[in-house]
């Protein structure tokens, strides 16, 4: 597939913004978190403005962005349309929690719950995303039930991230979320070398034989292109990359979005507050940059079987 920008910044900053909302109601209901106001207003900035530039993002890619809010009525048969009934939704409880959060400086009783339920529909908002590209059957590599566990790990850990990143920059402590950080990033990308041993060692489930079912012709090749120009679907679905390209690409992944963020969120624990948001910072960054080429190969290395009628071998 080409790789389109707009999509891959929506679903890394919505991502990100999601899970540091997930965290923020998390922190409120289980962990007995300071209501510190700026920390609040702060932090609530951050997720919503993650989440609305994503969002907006998104629609960049299609044909008519003045018609997206059509889409929201085919959630009965549409995972882009639930994933944009969720979004607007996550907005009520969210906005809610943030306003007892920074002008009351509360976040227990009601105002935790709201947090709660913010959190929750941010799960289903990050679930719905990924299930945009796992339910597409002529897409193998996005055929595969690991691609929502994919998505969710790292919304989690790139959302514990900027949590961790936030409370140490206010001076509230908490250790535990430089942990808490490290352990996440760690587990995201273990679920993320899964997915990428799974898509590699599976067998193709459509060639240009059964395609075009004439395989019992024998090996079957392309004479001519379908036509002389260029269209749609090759602008879109036409992009190949070089299989030693992607390996580079994936140890960078590897190494920017998960080893470092992963030494330096738990390096961090053992640091003062000023210091370790520093440190966290520079943790943050390494992980948006790495999510940004993951996200890229996600895209590049998708196969649409309409590709073997332009030559492609097998999807």
């Amino acid at each position: 597939m080409n790789p389109a920008y707009s999509v891959i910044f929506f679903t890394t900053a919505s991502g990100a913004g999601y899970g540091l909302l997930i965290w923020l109601g998390v922190a409120a209901v289980f962990f007995d978190m300071p209501a510190h106001r700026w920390f609040g207003f702060a932090a609530f900035a951050v997720a919503l403005a993650l989440i609305t530039v994503g969002l907006l993002a998104s629609t960049l890619h299609l044909g008519h962005p003045e018609r997206a809010w059509r889409g929201l009525t085919q959630w009965r048969s549409s995972w882009l349309s639930r994933e944009g009934v969720v979004a607007v939704l996550t907005f009520i409880p969210a906005g809610l929690a943030a306003i007892g959060w920074v002008l009351l400086t509360r976040n227990g009783g009601v105002w935790a719950w709201l947090g709660a339920a913010a959190a929750i529909l941010a799960v289903v908002t990050v679930f719905c995303t990924a299930m945009i590209y796992q339910s597409l059957r002529a897409i193998p590599r996005w055929n595969t039930p690991w691609v929502a566990p994919v998505y969710l790990a790292f919304a989690l850990a790139s959302g514990a991230l900027l949590f961790h990143f936030g409370v140490r920059a206010f001076g509230l402590g908490l250790a535990w979320s430089g942990w808490a950080a490290a352990t996440l990033t760690a587990a995201a990308w273990a679920v993320k070398l899964i997915y990428w041993s799974r898509i590699d060692g599976a067998a193709a489930r459509s060639t240009a034989e059964s395609a075009t079912g004439l395989g019992h012709l024998g090996k079957v090749r392309l004479f001519e292109a379908p036509h002389t120009g260029d269209n749609y679907l090759m602008r879109e679905m036409g992009y190949k990359i070089a299989r030693k390209h992607a390996r580079r690409l994936r140890i960078i992944a590897l190494i920017l979005g998960g080893a470092l963020p992963v030494v330096l969120a738990a390096g961090a624990t053992q640091l003062p507050d000023l210091a370790a948001a520093f440190v966290a910072a520079i943790a943050v960054i390494s992980a948006g940059a790495g999510l940004l080429v993951e996200r890229w190969l996600f895209f590049a290395e998708a196969v649409h079987t309409i590709s073997l009628y332009y030559g492609t071998d097998a999807a």
